[in-house]
C-alpha cells in the first residue's frame, strides 16, 4: 500500500512539470559529469539519479539562467532530443533533482 501511495505522489509531481515554468537544480543536489551523461545525488533523499546525456546535464545545470524550462531546452538541446529531455525533466522533478524556481529567485 505504501509503495503505491509513493508511486501516486511521484506521478502527480511528474504531471506537474510544465515547460513554461521556471525551474532550477535543487540546491541540495550535486551533479557529476560522466561519459554517459551524469550522476545527480540528492543529499536530503540520499538518492542517486542517472542523467543519460550530456545535453540533459547541461540543461539541468543551466535551468536557473533561463526564464523557463522551454527556453533552456531550446538553447541547450538539439531539436531532435528536446522531447526526450523534456520527459526526463519531468522525471527529475518527481525525483527532486530539479524544483520550481521560487518567485524571488
Amino acid at each position: 500500500m505504501e509503495s503505491s501511495l509513493a508511486m501516486s505522489a511521484e506521478r502527480a509531481a511528474a504531471a506537474a512539470f510544465w515547460p513554461g515554468t521556471a525551474y532550477e537544480k535543487h540546491p541540495r543536489v550535486a551533479i557529476r559529469r560522466e561519459q554517459f551523461g551524469g550522476l545527480a545525488y540528492h543529499y536530503d533523499h540520499r538518492r542517486l539519479v542517472f542523467l543519460k546525456s550530456a545535453a540533459l546535464v547541461d540543461v539541468v545545470e543551466s535551468l536557473a539562467e533561463f526564464p523557463d524550462a522551454a527556453a533552456a531546452l531550446a538553447a541547450r538541446v538539439p531539436a531532435q532530443q528536446a522531447r526526450a529531455c523534456s520527459a526526463a525533466l519531468s522525471r527529475l522533478l518527481a525525483a527532486g533533482v530539479i524544483r520550481a524556481r521560487p518567485a524571488d529567485g
